[in-house]
């Protein structure tokens, strides 16, 4: 089906539902939203120090043909760029760091790779996800290695509740024949809860290069996808609970590799996480969470007959004591085993951390918050990495808060960084150091019933960043630890409802610098707009989005420059019976050429129906 053919059926639709739309939807107070990851205790969103985010289910459920890198791309104070689709190379750069200084977790568990320090975006699936918990700012106090920027927590869909069972199920078709569906269930009955679910995908795709890249090759590059995830638990007496979680996520993805491949070659791509949790309240003032987890990425490229893999086994004990009402102290021991196999032969390819943190979380006479975290890493070669972070926020009225905070991080050098053999004039470093930062921040938040703002000013400071292209006159290659970048921001956000419309927008004002050129970061831009509106006419709920960045450059000598970009989307969603929804996502309306990474294409102007099933 083609963009030509399944646009005057979606316009149309779009055109009658609003004649339709007689049913009037009476407002749904929302719940406090809980969140796990700013504090590694459950804690509502309201309550938590730092400059934090949650894509919730209902924004996921939106999100259509979107990829989860272009489901953050959405989210103030996040950028990516991609390898031409959903299907190729992504990176997300979090308030202006490098895409390897996220630390990226799966319901806790870290999959950053320990081969190349990227995440395989293109291989998980939003259909999959109950929600996304974003921290922005240095980390590592809370879990070591790699949050330089921040923290993204991919928490899947799970059982629980009060409901015995409920089923859930999605088909959709689009532009570039995709087609994607998924379907699940999940419950609770005895003390038992489970969940399970599945998706596959499929899209013909776009030619994913032009004549800028060497590897152009004028052909659509499309993609297969399947994922499966599942938990169960068991809670055998009042706070005593025992749970289980997995996800497999799989993509088969096609990308250029020169003309002469008549058909494109394409790279598989697996991303696994299985979780053991044991939680007991083992009295009113201790909580103790047991874990083991395993995360494994495969990456098989058949066009260069290259193949690796990452096996990382987790393990931690963490102990929240509550003093008095308002005071929590965790203590954490964690342990993470990594190990890799690759089709050429790296000098090493194993690394164990031993970990062990101090969390303090406090609400002083329901005005003043504090959360206080130290952390020590000790890495196999490299001995202890201390880090730490200090935040509080004072809430002036019920309305105004307040807050300064202050924290550091380190990324440990990826087994590419450290021992790729000699290959093409390149190899790898084995005595490069961990690059270090240091981030400052303060906000201003206002919140009513109807309305939000807030403000953010940062500056963070990276050291020892890892140049993987630093050649001398022969041009030999090596990784070294010469690069050095500051980046100094503000985020402006807003959300206001009038009635049957809801109103958000931010904006991002940064200026990621290179310090040893004073040059501006690689595909980072200085100013990015997000604005986005949603109305309701009775059932039927339409929306808008509109996303502008200005230019970014392609190199480090910023001589390539990429074109500043504009994008409008549009939503709509109505009710055909109590339990079956129409969803329509209208993606680059006015159909713009715009680049993210220079030599490689974006999808244009696509269009995605789906119809959304819930018992």
């Amino acid at each position: 089906m083609t963009l030509l053919s399944i646009r005057p059926l979606m316009v149309a639709l779009a055109g009658a539902l609003p004649f339709i739309a007689t049913a009037q939807t009476a407002p749904i107070a929302k719940l406090d939203q809980i969140v796990v990851t700013p504090s590694r205790m459950a804690q509502p969103l309201k309550n938590v120090v730092g400059d934090v985010t949650v894509i919730d289910q209902e924004t996921l459920q939106k999100a259509g043909q979107s990829s989860v890198a272009e489901i953050l791309q959405r989210q103030p104070g996040i950028e990516i760029y991609s390898n031409g689709g959903p299907q190729t190379t992504t990176g997300v750069y979090l308030r202006g760091t490098n895409p390897q200084h996220t630390r990226v977790m799966i319901d806790g568990m870290r999959i950053n790779s320990s081969t190349s320090g990227s995440v395989n975006w293109q291989a998980i699936d939003p259909a999959l996800i109950e929600r996304i918990e974003i921290v922005r700012g240095a980390g590592s106090s809370l879990y070591g290695s790699d949050a330089i920027g921040g923290v993204v927590n991919i928490i899947t869909k799970k059982g629980g509740g009060d409901r015995a069972l409920s089923a859930w199920g999605n088909i959709g078709l689009g532009s570039q024949d995709t087609f994607k569906t998924s379907a699940g269930f999940s419950g609770a009955a005895q003390g038992w809860d489970y969940s399970l679910a599945s998706s596959y995908g499929s899209s013909d795709g776009f030619n994913a290069t032009n004549p800028l890249s060497g590897s152009y090759n004028p052909d659509k590059d499309g993609y297969t996808q399947h994922g499966l995830n599942g938990s169960l638990g068991y809670e055998w007496a009042q706070g005593q609970h025992l749970g289980l979680s997995a996800i497999n996520s799989y993509i088969d993805g096609q990308f250029d590799n020169g003309a002469s491949n008549l058909r494109g070659p394409s790279t598989q791509t697996r991303q696994q996480a299985y979780g053991l949790t044991s939680t007991n309240k083992l009295s009113e003032l201790w909580t103790s969470r047991l874990n083991a987890s395993l995360s494994k990425e495969t990456v098989e490229n058949r066009a260069f007959n290259a193949r690796y893999s990452t096996l990382q086994r987790q393990y931690s004990w963490q102990n929240d004591l509550t003093f008095a009402q308002g005071h929590t102290v965790s203590l954490l021991a964690e342990r993470l085993e990594e190990r890799m196999t690759h089709t050429t032969v790296h000098t090493d390819d194993k690394r164990n951390t031993n970990a062990f943190a101090l969390i303090y979380r406090g609400d002083l006479n329901e005005q003043h918050h504090l959360q206080a975290s130290v952390r020590n890493d000790n890495i196999s070669g490299y001995g202890n990495k201390v880090t730490g972070g200090l935040g509080y926020d004072l809430d002036i009225t019920p309305n105004w808060t307040v807050g300064v905070a202050a924290n550091t991080g380190f990324r440990a050098p990826t087994f590419a960084d450290l021992y790729s053999p000699y290959s093409w004039g390149f190899q790898g470093n084995p005595d490069l150091n961990p690059e270090k930062s240091r981030n400052v921040e303060g906000h201003i938040r206002y919140t009513d019933e109807t309305s939000e703002l807030g403000l953010v000013v940062y500056q963070n400071r990276i050291r020892d960043m890892i140049n993987p292209y630093a050649c001398d006159a022969s041009f030999e290659c090596t990784t070294t630890n010469t690069e050095k970048a500051r980046i100094t921001g503000l985020t402006l956000t807003a959300m206001k409802q009038l009635g049957d419309t809801t109103l958000t927008a931010s904006a991002d004002f940064a200026n990621p610098k290179d310090k040893n050129t004073d040059k501006q970061l690689i595909r980072r831009a200085k100013q990015n707009y997000k604005v986005a509106v949603e109305h309701q006419f009775g059932a039927l709920k339409t929306g808008a989005e509109y996303q502008f960045a200005s230019h970014r450059f392609e190199d480090a000598k910023n001589e390539q420059r990429l074109g500043s970009y504009g994008l409008l989307n549009l939503t709509a969603s109505y009710p055909l019976t109590f339990s079956l929804e129409a969803q329509l996502r209208w993606n680059n309306v006015l159909d713009k050429d715009y680049t993210l990474a220079r030599g490689y294409n974006n999808t244009g102007s696509s269009l995605f129906l789906n119809f959304a099933w819930r018992m």
